[in-house]
Protein backbone atom coordinates (compact mmCIF):
# COMPACT_ATOMS: atom_id res chain seq x y z
CA UNK A 1 0.00 0.00 0.00
CA UNK A 2 1.69 3.36 -0.99
CA UNK A 3 1.57 6.24 1.51
CA UNK A 4 -0.92 8.58 0.64
CA UNK A 5 0.04 12.42 0.27
CA UNK A 6 0.08 14.50 3.72
CA UNK A 7 -2.76 17.34 3.76
CA UNK A 8 -2.10 18.65 7.22
CA UNK A 9 1.55 18.58 9.04
CA UNK A 10 1.51 20.19 12.38
CA UNK A 11 4.73 20.20 14.11
CA UNK A 12 6.04 21.07 17.94
CA UNK A 13 2.81 23.14 18.13
CA UNK A 14 2.79 25.59 21.35
CA UNK A 15 0.03 28.24 22.23
CA UNK A 16 -0.08 30.25 25.26
CA UNK A 17 -2.24 32.48 27.00
CA UNK A 18 -1.23 35.28 28.93
CA UNK A 19 -3.01 36.60 32.00
CA UNK A 20 -2.59 38.68 34.51
CA UNK A 21 -1.91 35.51 36.76
CA UNK A 22 0.68 33.79 34.56
CA UNK A 23 1.27 32.22 31.26
CA UNK A 24 -1.04 29.46 30.16
CA UNK A 25 0.37 26.60 28.15
CA UNK A 26 -2.64 25.39 26.56
CA UNK A 27 -0.82 23.84 23.62
CA UNK A 28 2.73 22.26 24.47
CA UNK A 29 4.53 20.96 21.40
CA UNK A 30 2.09 18.50 19.52
CA UNK A 31 2.76 17.10 16.57
CA UNK A 32 0.23 15.28 13.99
CA UNK A 33 0.08 14.58 10.12
CA UNK A 34 -2.98 14.09 8.11
CA UNK A 35 -3.42 12.46 4.98
CA UNK A 36 -5.47 13.50 1.97
CA UNK A 37 -8.96 11.40 2.55
CA UNK A 38 -7.34 9.99 6.12
CA UNK A 39 -10.19 10.07 9.08
CA UNK A 40 -8.48 12.08 11.90
CA UNK A 41 -9.63 12.37 15.90
CA UNK A 42 -7.79 14.28 18.13
CA UNK A 43 -8.88 12.91 21.86
CA UNK A 44 -8.21 13.96 25.33
CA UNK A 45 -10.20 14.48 28.62
CA UNK A 46 -11.26 18.09 28.73
CA UNK A 47 -9.32 20.98 28.85
CA UNK A 48 -6.31 19.06 27.13
CA UNK A 49 -6.17 21.67 24.41
CA UNK A 50 -8.00 19.85 21.71
CA UNK A 51 -10.07 23.06 20.80
CA UNK A 52 -7.33 25.37 21.01
CA UNK A 53 -5.16 23.26 19.23
CA UNK A 54 -8.18 23.72 15.85
CA UNK A 55 -8.73 26.72 16.33
CA UNK A 56 -4.79 27.68 16.48
CA UNK A 57 -4.70 25.50 12.78
CA UNK A 58 -7.34 27.97 11.56
CA UNK A 59 -5.23 30.83 13.06
CA UNK A 60 -8.24 31.96 15.46
CA UNK A 61 -6.66 31.73 18.54
CA UNK A 62 -8.03 34.62 20.93
CA UNK A 63 -6.89 37.25 22.67
CA UNK A 64 -4.86 36.80 25.21
CA UNK A 65 -3.73 33.89 23.25
CA UNK A 66 -0.76 33.59 20.68
CA UNK A 67 0.86 30.70 18.76
CA UNK A 68 4.77 30.61 20.24
CA UNK A 69 5.99 28.16 18.37
CA UNK A 70 5.60 25.30 15.74
CA UNK A 71 4.59 24.89 12.12
CA UNK A 72 1.23 24.65 10.44
CA UNK A 73 1.64 23.30 7.01
CA UNK A 74 -1.60 22.66 4.78
CA UNK A 75 -1.49 21.66 1.30
CA UNK A 76 2.41 22.77 1.16
CA UNK A 77 1.47 25.97 2.35
CA UNK A 78 2.85 27.32 6.38
CA UNK A 79 -0.63 28.83 8.01
CA UNK A 80 1.48 30.64 9.99
CA UNK A 81 3.13 33.15 7.49
CA UNK A 82 -0.27 33.40 5.06
CA UNK A 83 -2.19 36.60 4.95
CA UNK A 84 -5.56 37.21 7.01
CA UNK A 85 -7.50 37.35 3.01
CA UNK A 86 -5.75 33.85 2.47
CA UNK A 87 -6.90 32.26 6.05
CA UNK A 88 -10.77 33.71 5.21
CA UNK A 89 -10.84 32.11 1.89
CA UNK A 90 -9.45 28.56 3.20
CA UNK A 91 -11.11 28.90 6.92
CA UNK A 92 -14.87 27.19 5.86
CA UNK A 93 -13.87 25.42 2.84
CA UNK A 94 -11.02 23.96 3.17
CA UNK A 95 -10.71 23.84 6.98
CA UNK A 96 -13.46 23.66 9.38
CA UNK A 97 -14.62 22.67 12.94
CA UNK A 98 -17.26 20.92 14.31
CA UNK A 99 -17.58 21.20 17.94
CA UNK A 100 -18.87 18.51 19.88
CA UNK A 101 -21.67 19.90 22.21
CA UNK A 102 -25.09 20.21 18.99
CA UNK A 103 -27.03 21.93 21.59
CA UNK A 104 -23.91 24.76 21.57
CA UNK A 105 -23.11 24.76 18.01
CA UNK A 106 -25.75 24.95 15.86
CA UNK A 107 -28.77 27.35 16.01
CA UNK A 108 -31.68 25.58 17.95
CA UNK A 109 -34.34 26.45 15.54
CA UNK A 110 -32.72 25.35 12.43
CA UNK A 111 -32.71 21.66 11.42
CA UNK A 112 -29.05 20.23 11.09
CA UNK A 113 -29.23 19.53 7.68
CA UNK A 114 -29.96 22.86 6.47
CA UNK A 115 -27.23 24.54 8.71
CA UNK A 116 -23.95 22.16 7.43
CA UNK A 117 -25.63 22.69 3.70
CA UNK A 118 -25.64 26.59 4.34
CA UNK A 119 -21.60 26.02 5.05
CA UNK A 120 -21.58 23.82 1.68
CA UNK A 121 -23.79 26.43 -0.63
CA UNK A 122 -21.09 28.97 -0.05
CA UNK A 123 -18.83 27.20 -2.30
CA UNK A 124 -21.71 27.83 -5.13
CA UNK A 125 -23.13 23.79 -4.33
CA UNK A 126 -26.25 23.90 -5.75
CA UNK A 127 -29.03 22.90 -2.99
CA UNK A 128 -29.87 19.93 -4.24
CA UNK A 129 -26.51 19.07 -4.18
CA UNK A 130 -25.60 20.17 -1.12
CA UNK A 131 -28.39 18.31 0.53
CA UNK A 132 -26.81 15.51 -1.16
CA UNK A 133 -23.66 16.02 0.25
CA UNK A 134 -24.44 16.73 3.76
CA UNK A 135 -26.43 13.12 3.49
CA UNK A 136 -23.19 11.75 2.41
CA UNK A 137 -21.04 13.59 5.29
CA UNK A 138 -23.39 12.33 8.02
CA UNK A 139 -23.02 8.84 6.65
CA UNK A 140 -19.03 9.31 6.55
CA UNK A 141 -19.02 9.67 10.50
CA UNK A 142 -20.98 6.87 10.36
CA UNK A 143 -24.67 9.26 12.04
CA UNK A 144 -27.02 6.62 12.19
CA UNK A 145 -30.46 6.67 9.67
CA UNK A 146 -28.85 9.79 8.05
CA UNK A 147 -31.35 10.11 5.62
CA UNK A 148 -33.53 11.13 8.25
CA UNK A 149 -31.21 12.91 10.49
CA UNK A 150 -30.65 15.39 8.57
CA UNK A 151 -34.16 16.79 9.55
CA UNK A 152 -33.07 16.85 13.30
CA UNK A 153 -32.79 19.81 15.28
CA UNK A 154 -29.66 20.57 17.77
CA UNK A 155 -31.38 19.37 21.10
CA UNK A 156 -32.84 15.74 19.38
CA UNK A 157 -29.20 14.79 18.49
CA UNK A 158 -27.94 12.62 21.07
CA UNK A 159 -24.36 12.83 21.84
CA UNK A 160 -23.79 8.77 21.98
CA UNK A 161 -24.18 8.71 18.23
Amino acid sequence: MSKMKTLLSVKNLKVNFYTSAGTVKAVDGISFEIAKKEIFALVGESGCGKSTTALAIMRLIPYPGKITEGSIIFENKNLLNASEDKMTKIRGKKISMIFQNPLTSLNPVYRVGNQVAEAIILDNIPKKAAWNKVIELFKGVKIPDAEERVYSYPHELSGGM
